[in-house]
């Protein structure tokens, strides 16, 4: 989906195109593990071996480390789709998208309509080039996705005119760049409103009947501000880390309680992407840590719901393993990086 370009990536030459490229090349078994049996089992290898000892074992320790990474992968694709294979249809799947007329939502809607996929957009407002521009398959319906009635009422228009909704992606998200003390009441509650309980109200509209069918996806469009608190925006972090919180116990629960393990369950965590949610921000834009474009965003989330599988779409990789494993980080390091996010992230 992503553009042929010289360094493979909108964001130009980042530390995430390096990462692949190692992934491709000396991390991959596929390239390694044959090297290694060569060396091994061929006359000319344990030549070769014997004269070069140490490039030789930096070749067994890259056919570990990649074994290793292949087998981590396996497990974790294994627990969180609970053993179990499930086919998606998608000449039948309707997919329900909150704030979908903009943004990160406006490519999703583009991607999975041009495939022919039913995608129904809840958003307050309509899509910025309107609806004649929309795919054939995709319709937006006006819904306050703060209000449970609004949904309920949004829920029956669509199972009315495009059948029951099997897969939900809560994207919809709103930031208010502001300090603790400099937001209002009402400026908090609206963010954990939408960025939060939202989750919770369309899931309990839509969830019922992916798990009377054992068939469904949820996917949760958080960030990695969810991980990393972030001054100026501590109320954004707060409603992001409680919207993995609400992803993780949803997996769980799917399990345990519903009885509904084939139901998918997919996370993604981006850093700051370049849309107008950010306008009044400054967020770092570097090599490590790229500021994303929302279709990078988009083919992320895309290619997860396509796959029919449950797993964690996390953009960009580089810095998206630091901040997920931030918590277990030494305190005087976690203190120190969140008062350098508030330099980056001051608002204008």
């Amino acid at each position: 989906m992503a553009p042929e370009t010289f360094w493979f990536s909108r964001e130009g030459f980042t530390a995430d195109v390096t990462g692949k490229l190692l992934q491709r090349t000396i991390l991959s078994p596929w390239k390694t593990l044959p090297l290694l049996l060569l060396a091994h089992y061929t006359s000319k290898g344990r030549a070769t071996a014997s004269q070069y000892p140490k490039l030789f074992q930096t070749l067994k320790i890259l056919a570990t480390l990649s074994l290793l990474r292949r087998l981590n992968a396996w497990l974790n694709q294994r627990a969180l789709n609970n053993g179990l294979s499930d086919p998606y249809h998608w000449n039948k799947e309707v997919v329900v998208l909150t704030g979908g007329s903009n943004g990160i939502g406006r490519q999703i809607a583009q991607l999975l309509g041009a495939r022919g996929i039913k995608v129904a957009i809840l958003d307050i407002q309509p899509p910025n080039d309107g609806q004649a521009n929309l795919p054939s398959t995709v319709r937006y319906h006006k819904c306050d996705i703060t209000s449970p009635a609004a949904i309920a009422e949004a829920a029956a228009a669509i199972r009315t005119t495009m059948g029951e909704p099997t897969i939900l992606i809560n994207n919809a998200g709103i930031l208010s760049s502001r300090t603790i003390l400099g937001s209002s009441e009402a400026q908090t509650r609206l963010q954990f409103e939408v960025n939060t309980l939202a989750h919770y109200w369309l899931a309990k509209e839509f969830l019922p009947s992916m798990i009377k069918h054992n068939h469904g996806m949820v996917v949760t469009v958080a960030s990695q501000a969810g991980y990393t608190v972030t001054p100026n925006m501590v109320d954004y972090s707060a409603t992001k880390a409680a919207a993995i919180a609400f992803h993780e116990g949803l997996g769980a629960e799917l399990v345990t309680r519903y009885n509904a393990p084939r139901v998918r369950t997919v996370l993604v965590t981006q850093s700051f992407v370049n849309t107008g949610l950010i306008g009044r921000l400054t967020p770092e834009d570097t090599w490590l840590h790229p500021l994303l474009q929302p279709e990078t965003v988009a083919e992320g989330v895309v290619g997860q719901v396509l796959t029919g599988r449950s797993g964690h779409v996390l953009l960009p990789g580089s810095t998206g393993w630091i901040a997920k494993c931030f918590r277990g980080f030494p305190g005087w390091f976690q203190h120190g990086n969140r008062v350098r996010l508030e330099r980056l992230m001051r608002a204008d």
